[in-house]
């Protein structure tokens, strides 16, 4: 059986006839006549009532024109895919992304990509979320991976990657607190106004009661530790980073909870993304599963 020959029997189905089957393949009807012919004593089955007046399906032929339209579209998704794949091994993708991704190993889901896809263009930028959905909005970066606040813009598609936690940081040989209240008095050490951790702080102290006093505005979750572990203050921090190779800090569980954003890889949802991206996206997505 021949691709050619089911083309010609779906025309001759569809058209009602050879001649008009003919007509739009633009053969000559003896021709159309005979690959049917050769179909019909391949497959051992009429395909077509003929008369005088009209051309009918059988019911093999019914049945044959159901698998020839499943035939086409899986033709149709193959070479989608196939062009697709095309566009994917020569593509690149710019993504953003935060310090801070709690159980979310972004750099071996980065290796792992570029093992599948070794012919794309990498390219990585780190930051705070703000600055990053900025960055993505302008059309600088095709995808952002950081934490998914609750006022997330309705103009971004997220899709989570991974939870995270907060814990309170406290220089080595601090009394143990486990309450944020119990460290009203203390001066705290965050990231900058208007970035998400410093946001958490505000939300969490008002909850209990007060303002916190911040002297200390850093740019990374990193530098809070060094200043924390230094004794110039105490923070709010994720567990991952407080966790995270470095100078000795105290850590504790707060109670009650002070909830922190999930992670995730977050796109434009009015912005297409392309195959390479959306090979990025998927395969992070993937990954984030078996961690």
């Amino acid at each position: 059986m021949e691709l050619r020959q089911l083309e010609t029997f779906a025309a001759v189905a569809r058209q009602g006839g050879f001649t008009r089957a003919a007509e739009h393949l633009r053969l000559a009807q003896s021709a159309v006549s005979a690959q049917v012919r050769a179909l019909e004593a391949e497959l051992g089955v009429p395909l077509f009532t003929r008369t005088t007046r009209r051309v009918t399906l059988t019911e093999a032929g019914e049945l044959l024109l159901s698998r020839h339209d499943r035939i086409q579209a899986e033709l149709a998704a193959a070479r989608t895919d196939l062009t697709d794949l095309t566009a994917v091994l020569r593509g690149r993708v710019t993504l953003g992304a935060t310090a801070v991704l709690g159980s979310f190993s972004l750099p071996r889901a980065l290796a792992s990509f570029h093992d599948r896809y070794p012919g794309v263009d990498l390219s990585l930028r780190s930051g705070l979320i703000a600055g990053l959905l900025a960055a993505l909005d302008a059309g600088e970066t095709d995808l952002v991976v950081g934490p998914r606040h609750a006022d997330l813009p309705a103009r971004f598609a997220a899709r989570r990657l991974a939870a995270e936690h907060v814990v309170l940081a406290l220089p080595p040989g601090h009394p143990p607190v486990t309450s944020l209240a119990g460290l009203r008095d203390e001066p705290f050490v965050c990231l900058p106004v208007g970035s998400g951790l410093h946001q958490i702080l505000l939300e969490a102290a008002r909850r209990a009661g007060f303002v916190p006093r911040v002297p200390f505005e850093t740019h990374s979750a990193a530098s809070i530790r060094d200043l924390v572990a230094a004794g110039l203050g105490v923070a709010i921090l994720a567990r991952s980073a407080a966790v995270a190779p470095g100078p000795p800090i105290a850590i504790h569980a707060p109670q009650p909870a002070i909830p922190h954003p999930p992670n995730a890889v977050i796109h434009r949802r009015d912005r297409p993304l392309s195959p390479a991206a959306g090979a990025c996206r998927r395969h992070l997505i993937e990954r984030a599963r078996t961690t």
